[in-house]
């Protein structure tokens, strides 16, 4: 279950290139580079990224909180099976 998790982790952020815009955050948005618009272009991309970053970094919590309760509600389910059986 930790592997499958893991790999689970591993496909969102590939998915979702939390990585990738982390890495570029300086660097403009769509890579323009014209003469005048640097300035524009790495503030908008800076102001962009900064959402995006925040909104990925939003699903990422949801996502590790369904995890922790899958988990822990797998190893519950055993005791809580045998505890209805007993009442």
């Amino acid at each position: 279950m930790i592997s499958f998790f893991k790999s689970l982790n591993i496909a969102f952020f590939e998915l979702f290139s939390l990585p990738l815009l982390i890495k570029t955050y300086f660097k403009p948005w769509k890579n323009e580079y014209r003469k005048g618009l640097i300035g524009f272009s790495r503030a908008m991309g800076i102001f962009i990224k900064s959402f995006v970053i925040i909104a990925d970094l939003m699903l990422f919590m949801l996502l590790l909180f369904v995890e922790i309760f899958v988990f822990i509600a797998f190893i519950i389910w055993p005791f809580v099976t045998i505890y209805i059986l007993f009442i």
